[in-house]
């Protein structure tokens, strides 16, 4: 009856405010039906079996209902080709114990509870100090290639390393949204989410409704670099998920902008993008947006991974063949170098058609009225020069446009941290993170131990402290050696309190705000003065209780009229 219900829904309830407390996984090895579908989905991260089926009805009670027999299983209803198509599986596995086993291995790359570190794998799988074969090309590439590596075309014996540790990569949500692709890596040994991009045009295929006989199966193409709503969608799902796991994040930034045909806005693509921003905006953990070789990122799909949305844990990087700006530089010429500019840059320049209009002037003004033979012969060679230059003006207009955004401009206004070539880039991203990982570890710390801190003036203590650690001089390494500050981070957490400069500093900032805390519920309610110190001398021992005596009796005025205040006590 409707106490089952009831009870159904407080399940429900307490099942959506788990996955915002801990990491849920729900295995599904045979059915889930009703509200068991809903709490599978409520746990978000879902392992299918391939023979089990996630419904809201019996196939049996559908057809009663339609007066038809429509379906002929409830494989057809929630198998896994509906499942895992649709993002409600994000994985799918032959076997019970294979699901246990991605069980446990999804478990390896979050920490042990919440907001603990995360599980850095000590000595890592690969080398940290490597180059990254695998480059990024011009001509459309499986995304995959960028993160795991590959075996070499050329030679099936040798090993391209892709920007991650070899064998970590673990892909979710694979045939969804495919444009978009999300799974969880190391890199160095550190766990990180990734969100990266695919480059070719892929196929979604929409299954006939059999309950209506006329619909029909449609294969929709959907080009690569671009955001449309069900991808958008895949973003902000994938990434609220790793938030919850305490997991880093990387982004491969690759987007051309979001698909606005008048079926992806109907289909929501604007609501799914903003669900990227608030994503991003409520991650407490570094972001590190990275744009790839030949990547480009245009428009609004730039606004929405743009490190102000975050600016306490996000950063972006470029690779100096990569490019950002609002349009790419043919539709920027379109619209800002149209051929009128372009003729008049002409006219401005090209040293004949100047000769030209020279001759065109003194023709008009020599020639007799009525005859205008050669004044129409040089406006044709005019119009000629012209047509022979547009081609080549149009070219450098383009290659102008191109100029603007290019990644030494996107450092010039600000827009990105630095310019980091993909080769090198996992050296110089590994130690990044591990900094970045070990300062928020301390600057949370700050924050608890005094929240009237902003996070700036939390990292500047934390930059002072380093300085005074160390000789002035080096106050510059600051900026540029992360490996040498993590490395002093480091020595910072693994040395007891009283030998460790932060951790006792931090302590002392901690005793401080205890201390106005205190005197701030003084003197808002000053009586209960006497109170508190009566309550606090009971608990004091007897040499203690001697010595608040003598502090007492040096505080008593000579003068009997004069009084001691409760404040100076404290004082």
């Amino acid at each position: 009856g409707v106490e089952s219900l009831k009870y159904a829904g407080m399940i429900a309830g307490e099942t959506s405010h788990a996955y915002d407390d801990v990491v849920t996984i729900s295995m599904v090895t045979c059915r889930a039906i009703g509200i068991g579908s809903y709490l599978v989905r409520l746990g978000q991260r879902v392992i299918q079996i391939e023979n089990s089926h996630i419904i809201l009805t019996g196939y049996s009670a559908l057809n009663k209902v339609l007066g038809l027999e429509v379906y002929a299983s409830n494989n057809q209803l929630g198998g896994v080709q509906i499942m895992h198509q649709n993002g409600v599986s994000h994985a799918v596995e032959p076997t019970d114990l294979m699901g246990v086993y991605t069980i446990l291995k999804w478990l390896s790359y979050v920490p042990r509870k919440r907001f603990d570190p995360v599980p850095i794998l000590s000595p890592a799988m690969d080398v940290i100090d490597r180059d990254v074969e695998f480059t990024p090309t011009k001509v459309a590439y499986d995304p995959r290639h960028m993160l795991e590596g590959r075996q070499s075309p050329a030679n099936a014996n040798i090993w391209e390393s892709g920007f991650f540790d070899r064998n970590s990569w673990m892909e979710i949500l694979g045939p969804w949204a495919q444009t978009v692709v999300v799974g969880r890596a190391k890199l160095g040994g550190i766990p990180v989410g990734v969100v990266a991009v695919e480059t070719r045009t892929v196929e979604v295929t929409l299954p006939a409704d059999p309950a209506n006989m006329d619909s029909e199966a449609k294969t929709i193409s959907q080009a690569g670099q671009v955001w449309y709503p069900d991808s958008a969608f895949k973003t902000a799902q994938a990434i609220q998920d790793f938030r919850r796991e305490d997991l880093p994040l990387f982004i491969f930034a690759n987007w051309r902008g979001f698909s606005g045909g008048m079926k992806d806005m109907y289909d929501q693509v604007l609501k799914f993008g903003s669900y990227i921003v608030d994503a991003l905006r409520q991650y407490t953990n570094p972001i590190i947006v990275y744009i790839p070789p030949f990547g480009e990122l245009r428009g609004g799909s730039w606004a929405v991974v743009d490190p102000s949305i975050n600016s306490k844990y996000m950063e972006m990087y470029a690779d100096p063949d990569s490019r950002g700006g609002v349009l790419e530089a043919e539709g920027m010429v379109e619209i800002k170098f149209k051929k009128r500019d372009l003729i008049k840059a002409m006219h401005r320049l090209d040293p004949i058609i100047k000769e030209l209009k020279s001759r065109l002037e003194n023709s008009a003004a020599t020639e007799p009225e009525g005859e205008s033979h050669q004044t129409a012969d040089i406006d044709k060679q005019i119009s000629e020069r012209e047509a022979a230059l547009l081609p080549v003006y149009h070219q450098i207009a383009v290659k102008f446009a191109d100029l603007h955004d290019t990644p030494v401009r996107m450092l010039e206004k600000d827009c990105i941290t630095r310019i980091i070539e993909w080769k090198k880039s996992r050296k110089f991203l590994y130690w990044r993170l591990r900094r970045l990982l070990l300062q928020h570890q301390f600057i949370k710390s700050l924050i608890e131990a005094q929240p009237d801190l902003y996070f700036k003036q939390a990292y500047e203590m934390l930059r002072r402290w380093f300085i005074e650690d160390n000789d002035a001089s080096e106050a510059y390494q600051w900026d540029n050696n992360n490996e040498l500050i993590v490395q002093w981070l480091q020595k910072q957490q693994d040395l007891p309190t009283e030998k460790s400069r932060v951790k006792s500093n931090i302590q002392s900032v901690r005793r401080d705000a205890k201390l106005n805390e205190i005197k701030s519920i003084l003197k808002d309610c000053p009586g209960i003065s006497f109170d508190l110190i009566g309550d606090l001398v009971q608990k004091l021992n007897t040499n203690e209780k001697a010595e608040i005596i003598k502090i007492l009796s040096q505080l008593t005025p000579t003068n009997p009229s004069a009084s001691t205040t409760t404040d100076e006590i404290v004082d």
